[in-house]
């Protein structure tokens, strides 16, 4: 089985467990032609960022209890699509990025040179 690449051209590592995030919810950002809007960037949301999903119609701090969803908090690790968090650069307003986490299919929407601009360690409870 051939292993899904990080934007450093290492391995993908987890993005989070805590909560269970990515298109499969299998703690990976790793994507396929399923995941269309690619889930790819293993991001460390803020309140801010969360604010501005909402208000742009995708509200994540709110539970969703049937899709097993427990909603987001400032600090929590989430896969979120690359689209998004380029919308949120463009707006002062992208959360920080763990790049080992974060599929190589991201550099289809983002430049690298931008990514590690917000750039963090993995957190110990990924």
């Amino acid at each position: 089985m051939i292993k899904d690449k990080n934007v450093l051209g290492s391995e993908l590592q987890v993005c989070s467990h805590l909560p269970k995030t990515g298109f499969y919810r299998d703690g990976s950002c790793h994507t396929d032609s399923q995941d269309r809007v690619l889930h790819t960037i293993c991001a460390v949301v803020s309140d801010l960022f969360l604010q501005f999903s909402k208000n742009e119609g995708n509200d994540l701090m709110t539970p969703v209890p049937e899709f097993d969803f427990p909603g987001l908090q400032e600090g929590d690790c989430w896969c979120l699509c690359a689209s998004r968090w380029k919308e949120a650069f463009e707006n002062g307003v992208a959360p920080q990025v763990i790049l080992e986490a974060t599929h190589i299919k991201t550099l289809e929407i983002v430049d690298l040179d931008i990514l590690l601009q917000y750039a963090v360690d993995i957190p110990l409870n990924a």
